[in-house]
């Protein structure tokens, strides 16, 4: 089954839908999301993408992302992706989106319309190995730290979303 994609304008009113890759091969602006879920001492749950993911293979990002299905709610993709990929749930709260486009050596374009939604649980995830490769959890302070001396080891969308969460977070 192929997977399609919202198709969306810079309000992210739906324009259509597209097959993924596709969308991914024109860089079109499509609705995503991003989950970053918190432990009790403040510490963000980072996932390693799965070695040989589409783009962004073994680079440290948020717990997880992806896209609402056509007719699919985001908050509830959130919450499927959540369980999907790091084998957990929680409460999510809406946070903020953004705008951003990234090109990747594979002649992909990642260009999203990013809802960000923040949640806290001190479950320890169960990763499917097919999504993750390994997780951690960092406080922001040493994430940034981490991301200042190693950009290349995270994927752009969290480079780009990174002040507005501490702003949130704060």
């Amino acid at each position: 089954m192929l997977e399609e994609v919202i198709l969306v304008d810079q309000n992210d009113q739906q324009t259509g839908t597209m097959e993924k890759m596709e969308a991914h091969q024109l860089g079109l602006l499509h609705r995503a999301f991003s989950v970053f879920i918190f432990n009790s001492k403040g510490e963000l749950l980072l996932q390693q993408r799965a070695l040989d993911k589409y783009h962004s293979g073994g680079k440290w990002t948020n717990t997880c992302c992806s896209h609402p299905r056509p007719g699919e709610e985001t908050i509830l993709a959130a919450h499927r992706r959540l369980m999907e990929e790091m084998g957990m749930s929680c409460a999510l709260n809406y946070g903020f989106s953004f705008l951003y486009k990234a090109n990747f050596s594979n002649a992909l374009t990642e260009h999203e319309y990013d809802h960000v939604f923040f949640g806290t649980s001190d479950d320890l995830p169960v990763p499917n190995p097919s999504e993750v490769a390994s997780f951690r959890y960092l406080n922001l302070e040493d994430l940034a730290r981490s991301i200042e001396i190693n950009p290349e080891d995270y994927t752009p969308w969290l480079k780009i979303c990174f002040n507005k969460v501490l702003d949130f977070k704060s």
